[in-house]
């Protein structure tokens, strides 16, 4: 249950991240016959990592052929530019509902029909033709529904089964499938629609993933919520007393309203902060995911590197590039930033937000010159976007493993619910639509069609440098307030256990606690 990983307290003199690792005494206490065992720990994280990958993969399918998608339809930048802002708008409004249910309902059950429902919606969209691109849109934003069940749920499966730093580890290994996911989605769109010849055939490779990850996900993944539940009632925490779970009045203070949720977080000042740092993570990475090879496409144009494409398939190696650097910025980041924060939260408490602050302001000037260059160099434009995707991949372990520690287990899928609703609804559901809005109305003062095309979209895309440098100051004010906000998260954990605990545990517990933890 969320419960048992409260009360995870350290010994006197050591750094104290999030929910710690228990003392043996208390270990021996706390366990349950609901136990899961490490070899299937390990095996669940890999499950969802497969199917993290197989998430962004879809998510980036649309990015990788958008030459190819604007030409079959017919389309402008700005509509280009709603594709995805449908999509998001839909994923974020469906997270706080999947957060409700991940909180209270089986969540294997929920990531099933999520997978499900994004798979098949994914597959009918392929055979959609030029005369129903509405209905394209559509099945865009019920795409974006099915995997918010995932990305508000899963991460809160790998926290149930990890602690401490073996958690931040798994974390990142999880969220090292983000950018490997967003490249593998530019690599296998731009590829499939190269050998097969039309970009219908790219969404039907991940449907086929779909089926896989169902069946592995109900055979492999354990539901630690429910796991630990059930051992509970099977057995009570000491063979000499009786389980708490029978107390009327425990159940009524473990169980809380989502109004009560949402005004408990409201007032966590890291949960708070934090979120919009993300929030700026996400417009920048959203308005350079979606646009980044078409304007590497029309900079080749500019540069006579490639020619105009005039039908579609349009045959450029952006795609395929971008998304290879994407994977391999992502995989270094991720584990870069990992392992800096680990080393530095020995000397430094406030490590986590200080690290996310750096990688924004330091991604921002290298995105910059990525953006100017383009007109002078094609090979100068990569190297910076590697440098600016590289130091923004610093930051997604990182992120998540704040909000974990500073929100109470119990919270923890409605405050991931509510951080995905706040970062994509002023995030990246936006940023794609307003680059094109910019771009087209710039466009329209240009002369010369093929230059004036690359001028707008280039400047449209300097916005993206002030929100990087934005969510930089955010990060820095969620280090004013995080130690308070965690030590806070732990003191609430405690109380909330210990009320559910019957009075002969309340004094062995004590006896414990007196013995290793004078000081609490």
């Amino acid at each position: 249950m969320h419960l048992e990983n409260c009360l995870k307290l350290q010994t006197p003199g050591s750094q104290n991240y999030g929910a710690t690792a228990p003392t043996t005494s208390t270990a021996q206490l706390l366990q349950t016959t609901g136990k899961i065992s490490a070899k299937r720990s390990y095996l669940a994280v890999g499950v969802l990592c497969y199917i993290n990958l197989l998430n962004y993969m879809d998510w980036f399918i649309v990015p990788g052929v958008l030459v190819d998608v604007t030409k079959y339809f017919n389309i402008s930048d700005s509509i280009a530019g709603l594709l995805q802002t449908v999509f998001i708008l839909c994923f974020l409004m469906s997270a706080p509902f999947f957060g409700y249910l991940g909180d209270r309902y089986n969540r294997k059950v929920i990531l099933s029909a999520g997978i499900v429902l994004w798979s098949g919606v994914t597959l009918g969209s392929s055979f959609i033709t030029e005369s129903y691109s509405w209905i394209f849109f559509v099945s865009r934003g019920l795409v974006g529904f099915g995997t918010a069940s995932y990305s508000t749920i899963a991460p809160t499966i790998i926290a149930d089964l990890f602690e401490k730093d073996q958690r931040t580890c798994m974390l990142s290994v999880f969220y090292i499938f983000i950018p490997v996911g967003s490249g593998l989605g530019y690599v296998l769109s731009s590829s499939v629609t190269q050998t097969a010849g039309h970009w219908h055939w790219a969404f039907r490779i991940t449907p086929c993933m779909g089926v896989i990850a169902v069946a592995i996900l109900i055979l492999l993944v354990p539901d630690p919520t429910q796991d630990a539940t059930e051992g509970h009632g099977r057995q009570s925490f000491t063979s000499t007393t009786q389980g708490a779970d029978k107390k009327p009045r425990a159940q009524n203070t473990a169980s809380t309203t989502w109004c009560d949720d949402v005004k408990s977080l409201s007032k966590n000042r890291s949960f708070i902060w934090s979120s919009l740092g993300v929030t700026a993570m996400a417009f920048v990475t959203g308005a350079l995911g979606l646009w980044v090879p078409l304007f590497l496409d029309r900079a080749q144009v500019v540069h006579d590197l490639v020619p105009p494409c005039l039908q579609e398939p349009c045959k450029s190696p952006n795609s395929l590039i971008f998304g290879g650097i994407t994977i391999a910025t992502g995989i270094v980041g991720v584990i870069t930033g990992a392992a800096v924060a680990r080393r530095y939260k020995k000397i430094n408490t406030k490590a986590d937000p200080l690290i996310c602050a750096v990688g924004m302001f330091s991604s921002a000037p290298f995105l910059y010159l990525s953006i100017m260059l383009a007109a002078r160099s094609i090979i100068a434009t990569y190297i910076f976007i590697a440098l600016g995707e590289f130091f923004l991949a610093l930051n997604w372990a990182i992120v998540a493993d704040i909000l974990l520690y500073v929100v109470v287990p119990k919270r923890q899928s409605t405050a991931v619910s509510l951080q995905i609703f706040v970062s994509h609804l002023l995030g990246d559901a936006g940023s794609p639509y307003l680059t094109g809005v910019i771009s087209d109305a710039l466009h329209t003062r240009q002369n010369d069609s093929h230059l004036g095309a690359f001028r707008s979209l280039q400047y449209s895309f300097i916005l993206c440098v002030f929100i990087d440098v934005l969510g930089g100051g955010f990060f820095l004010l969620t280090a004013l307030h995080v130690e308070e906000d965690r030590e806070e998260a732990q003191k609430t954990c405690i109380l909330i256990f210990m009320m559910l605990l019957t009075e002969s545990q309340k004094l062995l517990l004590k006896w414990h606690m007196a013995n290793l933890h004078p000081n609490l």
